[in-house]
Formats: structure tokens, C-alpha cells, sequence
């Protein structure tokens, strides 16, 4: 194993004990950050996106990870983030592909893929089944998002 790959898996492990700082620690301080739920992130945004996404979990994630691989510029991993979706009290299997990008030793880009729909169909019930398809219920899901890390993070001040 190549001290990228370690770097992923340290990321993962960290998300797995439910370790913010850990994962922070694993980034570049100008990191970058996407998916189809929050859009795209930089900086702090993404430390507290990750920060809140555990305090919200309540202990209740189980991550796991496989097939990492990374060379001396990019990297990428699966991962399966298993939870509960509070705002609807529903049960949620999400089936993650990861890429990033290395700068300094760090991941300065992280990207994350996953089918939005499925993940709607799952988080929203009814709704996501029939509209979670659709740019307008994207859209709303990356608001929605946005929002509660704004709120997070004015709380959190």
C-alpha cells in the first residue's frame, strides 16, 4: 500500500470512529468537495459539512470502504455510508464511488458519486420515488442541504 492509498483509508477510518478531525487532517487546507447532495464545497465548508454530518448521525453510521487505489496524483474508493435520514426518521443505504486529488501530501479534491434518485427513493420515500429524478427535487435536496450546514454552523459559532 502507497502513502495515497493509506491517506484515503486514514479518511475512511476516521469517518468509521466518527473522528472529524481525523478526516480534516486528510485534507488540504484550499480542499474542494462535491456530490450530489451538498453541490460543490470548498474550505471550511467541508470540514464542518463532515463534522455535522456525524454529530447529526448520533453514533448511528456505519461506514465501510473497499477498492481503494491511488497513484502519486489521484486516488478513488467505494464506500457505503449506512444511516438514518432524521428529517424523515427513514432508514438509508448509500453506495458511494470516490475520487480525489492529491496536492502537498493531501487530498485537495474529493468528489463523490452516488445515484441521487436511489438515495431519494430511500431518505424521502413517495416524494424522492416520484420526483427525486428531476432537477427541480436536485436542486431542493442541495438547498436543503445547504441550509442545515449554514444553520450548523451559525449554531456552532
Amino acid at each position: 500500500m502507497n502513502q495515497k492509498q493509506h491517506l484515503i483509508e486514514e479518511f475512511y477510518a476516521g469517518f468509521a470512529e466518527g473522528n472529524a478531525k481525523t478526516m480534516a487532517s486528510c485534507y488540504h487546507k484550499d480542499i474542494q468537495f462535491q456530490d450530489p447532495a451538498f453541490g460543490k464545497l470548498e474550505g471550511q465548508d467541508v470540514l464542518d459539512m463532515w463534522e455535522m454530518l456525524i454529530e447529526k448521525s448520533k453514533g448511528n453510521l456505519k461506514i465501510e470502504f473497499s477498492d481503494v487505489t491511488a497513484d502519486e496524483f489521484s486516488g478513488s474508493a467505494k464506500w457505503v455510508a449506512t444511516y438514518n435520514f432524521s428529517k424523515t426518521n427513514r432508514d438509508v443505504v448509500n453506495v458511494i464511488k470516490a475520487s480525489f486529488v492529491f496536492k502537498d501530501g493531501l487530498i485537495i479534491k474529493h468528489t463523490d458519486h452516488f445515484d441521487i434518485w436511489k438515495w431519494s427513493k430511500q431518505a424521502l420515500g413517495l416524494p424522492g420515488y416520484l420526483l427525486g429524478w428531476t432537477d427541480f427535487m436536485q436542486q431542493k435536496i442541495q438547498m436543503n442541504a445547504i441550509h442545515s450546514l449554514r444553520r450548523y454552523q451559525s449554531q456552532k459559532k
